[in-house]
């Protein structure tokens, strides 16, 4: 039938602006939606789908598209200080996590081999489902999320050779595994041409893209980058995930940056929802309702076993504090996609049987469906709940467009406002807080209400035709949020923005805006008068004072490349106050010198006569 699958498409779609919406407003996540249609669609729901198979696989590219983006917004210095995390925590994670569950299921009777390959399989984590999540609660940045990813990102490594190795464990007659050293050759040579194309090929093609001058180049650039990465990877047997991550993290230094995820972003959206509605379709419900003790006492285990471990890493080597690690371990805790593949392989390899295929994949999907539900629980459980939203509607904003957008009316933004208003210069102000805007109002400020990170308002605003963008929001995750709408959708806008403190400050100097610490300037301002105070002279106090300046400014850009690192941050923070201190101690010393030249001076004129001389 020709229209099938426009009919198809009408139906996921449906599906989705039903579900995720009824279950984002009972504070449910969008992802525990997605998994709800895929299982009302599946093979036991409607049955509109009979074979969730194809779907899963077709839609994984929105995970490939998740994972380039993510690696757009690294590099590869701060990838390379990320090792410790990645293989130190991701490592024992894995670990201790594959031979606690393997033993559970050797205790079941099975053969080491078989629980072997259960263990691992169960100790992977849902990439896809564990970064939405981080990324719909806003903690991708937060130390558990830095963490999250960082053992994510180990688990996509180790998950192909355990994929080889079934093969080798299983005894099914026709399986001809290729040598080992075969597929290392392979990988090694997958990953250099990733790693050439990305840092050579890929820069010339945007920018052969961009002299064209035709949109439509850039966005087949972007789609070939990531799907060329991803096959690249899938020749050689590894994980196309890995690939596109490894394609964006290459392209993050360029001058692309932000145009490529702006047309990766539409694409990436709507395919990870039909992936998790894929997951929920590969849920087999009849296993679920014929074993239900079995099912939920694997997924109870599962979920128990993991948190348990992701607990104690996420402390030591990870060096969280307990909340953190208590929210790492509700994101982390699930299964993941990699176990589909894993259970399958090892029920072609003869490891496991069809019975112990069905309910382990029923297993996993179910503790991803649950894995929404105990965030909340954990969130509640340390006190964390999410803020009321504002109901009002943006303000209708004046046609004309000043060229300055000031966004933030706090104390920070009025002071910005109150500069631009003695020089005459019109701007437009926007504030999330609806009493503030009433409030300013009555003093004659043009301030509207409304979200600065919602697109429609800040083409309402005029931010396509303004000079300077001033991100004066005092929250730091809203206050990020902002700025990379702003970044995205108008890469050629000055952005000036507030940074709460150093890390805040960091997080805004990767998106490439001006940056300036809300409580630096007026400290420093109060240090220099305290030395006054205290009998320096004024002009040496301004010069030290701008000494510091420098030298703090200096090392924030420093520590921007490291700020993943806690180790490398406290050595270059003790380096730096000792270089301070050197610097202080060398101007002490010369202003020593001066006095007592200028004291010999004074001396010797009033004693000229001294026979010492």
């Amino acid at each position: 039938m020709h229209g099938s699958g426009l009919q198809l498409a009408l139906v996921f779609l449906l599906a989705a602006v039903i579900a995720v919406p009824l279950f984002k407003r009972f504070g449910l996540g969008a992802v525990l939606g997605y998994l709800a249609a895929g299982v009302a669609l599946g093979p036991d729901g409607a049955q509109v789908i009979a074979d969730a198979e194809p779907v899963l696989a077709a839609s994984e590219i929105g995970v490939v598209m998740m994972l380039f983006v993510i690696g757009l917004e690294l590099s590869l210095p701060r990838l390379k200080v990320m090792r410790k995390s990645v293989f130190g925590a991701g490592g024992l994670q894995v670990a201790i996590s594959g031979l606690a569950l393997g033993a559970i299921a050797l205790m079941d009777g099975l053969s080491w081999q078989a629980a072997l390959v259960i263990g691992l399989g169960l100790a992977f984590s849902s990439t896809a489902v564990s970064l939405q999540l981080l990324a719909e609660r806003k903690t991708l940045g937060t130390e558990h999320g830095r963490l999250a990813f960082a053992i994510l990102l180990f688990q996509d490594l180790a998950a192909i050779p355990l994929i080889a190795a079934i093969p080798l464990l299983g005894q099914a007659a026709s399986t001809h595994p290729q040598p080992l050293w075969i597929a290392t050759l392979k990988a090694i040579a997958a990953i250099a041409v990733v790693i050439v194309g990305g840092r050579y090929l890929l820069r010339q093609l945007f920018r052969g893209a961009a002299r064209i001058g035709v949109p439509e180049m850039l966005t087949a650039s972007a789609l070939f980058a990531v799907l060329g990465a991803a096959w690249v990877m899938q020749l050689a047997g590894l994980s196309m995930g890995l690939g596109a991550f490894l394609a964006g993290v290459l392209l993050a230094d360029s001058e692309f940056r932000h145009e490529i995820e702006s047309q990766i972003e539409p694409f990436k959206g709507l395919l990870l929802g039909l992936f998790f509605m894929a997951v929920g379709m590969s849920i087999d419900i009849d296993r679920v309702v014929m074993e239900p003790v079995v099912v939920m006492a694997g997924v109870a285990l599962l979920l128990a076993v993991k948190f348990a471990v992701l607990f104690f890493v996420a402390l030591r080597p990870g060096n969280l504090d307990p909340r953190e690690a208590l929210r790492l371990g509700s994101v982390m805790a699930l299964g993941g996609e990699f176990a589909f593949v894993i259970f399958t392989e090892a029920d072609r390899a003869g490891l496991i049987d069809g019975p112990m295929h069905d309910r382990l994949v029923a297993i996993v999907g179910v503790s991803m469906g649950l894995t929404p539900l105990l965030m909340i629980a954990v969130d509640r459980l340390i006190g964390l709940r999410p803020a009321p939203k504002q109901e009002r509607e943006f303000d209708q904003l004046p046609d004309d467009h000043p060229p300055v957008i000031i966004a933030g009316f706090g104390r920070f933004g009025q002071i910005v406002a109150r500069l631009l208003i003695a020089q005459r210069i019109p701007f437009v102000a926007l504030e999330t807080d609806a009493q503030q805007v009433d409030f300013m109002r009555r003093f004659g400020n043009k301030i509207y209400y409304g979200d600065p990170a919602r697109p429609e308002l800040l083409r309402a605003a005029g931010a396509a035709q303004a000079r300077i963008f001033i991100d004066a929001i005092d929250d730091p995750e809203a206050n990020l949020r902002t700025a990379r709408v702003v970044r995205r959708l108008y890469p050629d806008l000055k952005v000036f923005a507030r940074a709460h403190d150093r890390r805040h400050a960091w997080q805004l100097m990767d998106l490439g805006v001006e940056v300036f610490r809300e409580t630096f300037a007026s400290g420093l301002e109060m240090g220099r008068e305290v030395l006054v105070s205290l009998g320096v002279p004024r002009d040496v106090a301004i010069d030290r004072a701008q000494r510091f300046r420098d030298h703090d400014e200096r090392l924030l850009a420093t520590q921007h490349l490291i700020y993943d690192d806690e180790n490398a941050l406290l050595e270059t923070a003790l380096q730096g106050r000792a270089e301070l201190e050197q610097l202080f101690e060398a101007d002490r010393e010369g202003d020593d010198e001066m006095r007592s030249d200028a004291l010999s001076i004074v001396s010797g004129i009033s004693r000229d006569s001294d026979p010492r001389r």
